[in-house]
């Protein structure tokens, strides 16, 4: 992190140089000799003409193009390993940062990136690839300056004033060119952003497809990427306009300045000052200077695009952990496996609620903000600083637990559930016995999914379980949390998906399998089925606990409640 406090793009790029140096190294040596020896040609040009084809010299004509031969080997070779190492090193880091921003992003304590999904999807297959082309930048840097030094040497050689307007020259003109690199770094922070935001919105709109056609906002939703996408067309226009300027004046820079070399060589040989072959050399010189001078102003622009990508990387790198996790083992099984008192947190307002050993507490939200904001503390994605009252878990302070104690004691499944590709017995937990998953998947209603398939537990499953039904998902879901046999599981409306009946042989499911000691269980929910089956029900409404007790007591007494669950 910076002084700031602000991610710093610089700690980024001087890392991947680090980390590649030894490919980068070689790679650059390769790399400058390949432009060593271009340089050099015009050179032998000149001087086969001199002394060879000026004095008909049939022996120096034969050495000296033994000569180009050998140059123009070296050049071949070099360009060659040079590239071959240079992309090489690229590849492997940018491999390297993908996989690194993949951990951060599966760190079990979370990030204070404040990205989402879409954008740490853009930087990991965008970002980490371009910041690592800074490796391409300074490699060819290397090489075009060393082809700017030769060549100024080879003209010092043939006229000293000439040599030193080079020398002097090609390092204003590079100056120059280089005041526009911070708005090119400018504009492309600006493209990578606009982009990321764009991709983060699609997939969010593709992920609540569904419900956006359900509530019938998808054409609300549409303008809304329209308007990101037109926005992202917008800043990349600009982007790219500005490096089309830089490149023009790039262009326009080389071309004045190859003329007032090729000129004022032209001046030299009226004069008697350059032989023949020295004028053809010069010329030539002339001319090939364009190409690295050029190509500094192409690195200015890859710098630019590698620094801007390299910022958003960092981000995601040097974010600190979301949570902080403690020290604290495991307590042991007590009578109330989780408690909760006066926690305020989101909408959450002073909530308090006991779960019991064997107990199944169904919880009822009004507002779906409550029910979202009570699950994500109890996944443990909250810091401690940012909610009040108190979380314990078999009487020990949630947040003074280890990682691997909180999440082997306190298992939620979410209401999104997330499948892999691979095998449906690699999704339920590779681990468990054939026993335990065929247990669990009865208990969650999903043997449909397993007898509808030849290879059963072997059957393959595409990413997210696209090959599944929504309401296959939601019981493979629940299949693998109760195979998991957490002490204490949470569970976020597992049955939305799934018809009446269904639901009914899902309810029946859960009790055989939880509704014992030692285990806890909260089931939010608004299925009747599901709530019937607890043995209380907790509702909460404004952000507060308003009703306790059994479904049919308060489906008795409670006109809302009714509205709310019954259907």
């Amino acid at each position: 992190m910076t002084a700031a406090g602000e991610p710093s793009a610089g700690s980024v790029t001087r890392r991947i140089l680090r980390r590649q140096r030894a490919r980068i190294g070689v790679s650059v040596v390769f790399l400058c000799s390949h432009q060593a020896a271009e340089a050099l040609v015009p050179v032998m040009i000149g001087v086969v003409i001199d002394r060879a084809v000026a004095t008909s010299d049939t022996r120096a004509l034969l050495i000296s193009l033994a000569g180009l031969a050998l140059l123009f080997t070296v050049l071949t070779f070099s360009y060659f390993f040079g590239a071959r190492l240079g992309y090489a090193a690229v590849e492997n880091e940018s491999h390297h940062t993908r996989v690194e921003i993949a951990g951060r992003a599966l760190d079990p304590r979370g990030l204070r990136s404040g990205l989402r999904d879409g954008e740490l999807l853009s930087i990991t297959a965008s970002d980490a690839e371009l910041s690592s082309l800074v490796i391409r930048a300074a490699g060819i840097a290397a090489a075009a300056t060393t082809a700017l030094v030769v060549s100024a040497i080879a003209l010092l050689v043939v006229d000293v004033p000439l040599g030193l307007g080079v020398l002097i020259g090609v390092p204003v003109v590079v100056f120059a060119l280089q005041r526009l690199a911070p708005l090119l770094t400018r504009r492309s922070e600006a493209q990578q952003e606009a982009l990321a935001t764009t991709t983060a919105l699609a997939v969010d709109l593709v992920s609540g497809l569904r419900v956006l056609r359900g509530i019938g906002a998808q054409d609300h939703a549409a303008r809304r990427y329209a308007a990101a996408s037109a926005h992202a067309l917008g800043v990349t226009l600009r982007a790219a306009n500005s490096k089309g300027l830089h490149l023009g004046l790039t262009t326009a820079v080389n071309g004045l300045f190859l003329a007032t070399v090729a000129g004022f060589a032209g001046w030299l040989a009226l004069r008697g000052r350059l032989s023949v072959g020295e004028l053809v050399a010069v010329v030539g010189l002339a001319q090939f200077i364009a190409e690295p001078v050029g190509t500094l102003g192409w690195c200015v622009q890859l710098f630019a695009t590698a620094k801007a990508s390299a910022g958003r990387v960092a981000r995601v790198l040097e974010a600190e952990p979301l949570v902080t996790p403690g020290s604290a083992g495991a307590g042991k099984a007590t009578d109330t496996r989780l408690a909760l008192d006066e926690v305020r947190y989101g909408n959450l307002d002073g909530v308090s609620l006991r779960v019991g050993a064997g107990e199944i507490v169904g919880l009822v939200a009004y507002d779906p903000r409550d029910a979202d904001a009570l699950v994500t503390l109890l996944s443990g994605r909250v810091p401690r600083d940012d909610y009040h009252g108190t979380v314990r878990v078999d009487g020990v302070a949630a947040e003074t637990l280890t990682l691997d104690a909180g999440r082997g004691t306190v298992l939620v499944e979410q209401h999104d559930v997330a499948l892999f590709e691979g095998t449906l017995r690699s999704n339920l937990g590779a681990s468990h016995s054939d026993d335990a998953l065929l247990t669990a998947l009865r208990s969650a209603g999903a043997e449909d999914v397993l007898d509808a398939h030849p290879d059963g537990l072997e059957r393959e499953l595409v990413e997210r379980g696209a090959n599944l039904s929504g309401g296959q998902r939601q019981r493979i879901g629940l299949a693998r949390a109760l195979a998991a046999a957490p002490p204490i599981l949470v569970l976020h409306d597992p049955t939305t998906s799934v018809d009446a009946v269904t639901e009914g042989l899902v309810a029946d499911g859960i009790t055989a399998a939880r509704g014992a000691a030692p285990h806890g269980t909260l089931v939010i929910t608004s299925s009747p089925a599901l709530l019937r089956a607890a043995h209380r029900v907790t509702v909460l409404d404004g952000g507060r606990v308003v009703a306790e007790g059994t479904h049919d007591a308060l489906a008795a007494a409670d006109a809302r409640y009714r509205e709310a669950v019954l259907r």
